[in-house]
């Protein structure tokens, strides 16, 4: 795929921010609390710190969105999201499942999805009308057109009380062939590659579901919150899914 400047400054902040991110994976790190009781670490405002200046140098027009220094330049037509490490809990046990997303939004449409989980070597992005490519090489979601034969993975399951959808999580998980409590980005990338069916999750935020939803779209599935309405900056769950989106949109509607 030919690879526009957005995409090709994209990949290069990505992987500067691996360079950091890895570096404290390895050698050890400090985790505090934020207000709203979740981890951060230098891992995730470092990595966020080089993923805006390799951006700004060449779009110093551009705004931001992201998780650990919020928005700036909010008037400018073009936004990135940013969340430097997706799954920061387990980055902070030691557990590989965490990855850097990287999404670029034009006038509220998201264009441009990176997602970089350097401990699995499993590197995604898409752009839009371009497909999806993991490590490189084509992807899409799976043909599996059966809930009988769907693997299903989904979010935190405390979450799904709180919103009063565990029955219908419940009742939709009795009719699928396995369901995975994996949770984070990488349930987005097994199903945009085709090895898992379903994603679903109760909350989320912008910045943990930008760039999946771009990449998903491109590799042919189907990303809404869970009441069906597309993903925008207000979005707070979500529903991805391969060619069964529609069916199982049912159980929450």
């Amino acid at each position: 795929m030919e690879q526009s400047k957005f995409l090709s400054v994209a990949l290069d902040a990505a992987r500067k921010s691996e360079d950091i991110i890895m570096k404290y994976f390895s050698e050890g790190f400090e985790v505090r609390i934020k207000e709203d009781m979740s981890p951060v670490t230098q891992a995730d405002t470092e990595g966020e710190e080089v993923i805006k200046k390799v951006i700004s140098s060449a779009f110093p027009d551009h705004g931001f969105i992201g998780e650990e220094h919020g928005t700036e330049r909010s008037d400018s037509d073009y936004q990135w999201i940013i969340d430097p490490i997706d799954g920061t809990k387990n980055f902070a046990r030691g557990i590989p499942l965490f990855g850097t997303q990287i999404a670029l939004m034009h006038k509220g449409e998201l264009v441009l999805g990176v997602s970089n989980a350097p401990a699995l070597k499993e590197l995604m992005y898409a752009e839009k009308g371009k497909g999806a490519f993991l490590n490189g090489k084509k992807v899409g979601v799976s043909s599996v057109d059966k809930l009988s034969d769907a693997y299903i993975c989904y979010g935190n399951l405390p979450r799904f009380e709180t919103i009063k959808k565990m029955g219908a999580l419940l009742g939709l998980i009795e009719k699928t062939q396995q369901p995975r409590g994996i949770g984070d980005f990488w349930c987005y990338h097994l199903l945009a590659s085709g090895r898992i069916d379903i994603m679903i999750e109760a909350t989320t935020a912008l910045w943990d579901i930008a760039a999946a939803t771009i990449i998903i779209e491109e590799a042919g599935g189907t990303v809404t919150d869970i009441t069906g309405k597309p993903v925008d900056k207000d979005t707070t769950s979500i529903i991805a899914a391969n060619g069964l989106h529609a069916e199982v949109l049912k159980y929450f509607k």
